[in-house]
């Protein structure tokens, strides 16, 4: 079959292709994976911040890495990132305390929720695992080198977004008119952190399945879940902001709730990009309207 007859059902009949989407995402038990993702995901995100700030603010100030952590957290977990940045703020005010035990031990749980991501991932791409399957050296491995890459990642944008936000404090004079440069730094600023997503969506797409996947259909996917999270996030800051009553419900454990909740969705779009990517792979091999087949246990 020609390398664009995918491309050119989806144009075709791209409602289509969502139910379907949708049906194999069901059938593989999409919502379950994305749970246990984002339950690992909670207990690593404080481990893995703390060690990002000490590792990046031997090269970075303190200050300046926290307040771009807290405006890129936002991002990720929307009305909470000034609550997770406090913690991490106390935590580095002792860090003399840290020794090697628990420095193993938060290593240890950072690295937790991409062991289930990779998991989850093989039940995603059953097809690719069936053919051909990693060896666990480099699973045990590949999530302290992705931590490493994030890392690197983390310092880039960092560096970046101070340019940026030096960059708006600036104004330009022509004619007799002067202009802020705030709005430019602000919308290259949202550019940066969009940016950000893609390529970080398109590395998780590109690594974490088994096999090599094509850039091009990592990039689809990672489009596919960054424009939905991009959605879903404003409307999570709108109804937090203005309908949810959670901090009545759930008191002192409000932001592990909405922690949760802003994880368990944006897992969910995670694992529902990759379902895009496994049935626009699909579409090579088998007509579009075939029935995903539900995920399965063996009978003892």
């Amino acid at each position: 079959m020609d390398q664009k007859a995918p491309a050119a059902q989806v144009l075709q009949h791209p409602g289509a292709f969502a139910l379907q989407t949708l049906k194999a995402f069901r059938a593989n038990q999409g919502l379950l994976l994305a749970g246990a993702v984002a339950y690992y995901a909670l207990l690593s995100i404080v481990p893995l911040l703390i060690l990002f700030v000490i590792a990046l603010s031997h090269v970075i100030d303190q200050a300046e890495l926290l307040e771009t952590l807290a405006h890129y957290l936002e991002w990720l977990l929307p009305g909470q990132s000034q609550a997770i940045v406090g913690e991490l703020k106390n935590f580095l005010d002792h860090r003399d305390v840290i020794g090697w035990v628990l420095f193993a031990t938060m290593l240890f749980f950072s690295s937790l929720a991409f062991t289930v991501l990779e998991n989850a991932m093989s039940v995603i791409f059953i097809h690719r695992v069936a053919v051909r399957r990693r060896h666990f050296v480099i699973s045990a491995l590949l999530p302290y080198c992705y931590i490493l890459s994030l890392g690197v990642g983390m310092l880039i944008v960092t560096l970046v977004s101070g340019s940026l936000q030096a960059m708006g404090q600036e104004s330009v004079q022509f004619q007799g008119h002067r202009w802020s440069l705030g709005g430019v730094s602000g919308v290259l600023l949202y550019l940066v952190g969009v940016s950000g997503e893609v390529f970080v969506l398109t590395s998780v797409y590109l690594v974490m399945p088994v096999g090599r996947l094509s850039l091009r259909h990592a990039l689809i996917g990672a489009v596919t879940a960054t424009l939905l999270w991009e959605v879903t996030r404003h409307l999570l800051v709108w109804y937090f902001a203005t309908l949810s009553q959670v901090n009545l419900v759930y008191g002192s454990l409000t932001t592990a709730i909405v922690v949760l909740l802003s994880l368990e969705i944006g897992a969910t779009l995670l694992l529902f990009g990759a379902q895009v990517i496994s049935e626009y792979e699909r579409l090579g091999r088998e007509p579009l309207k075939v029935e995903p087949e539900p995920m399965k246990t063996e009978k003892v």
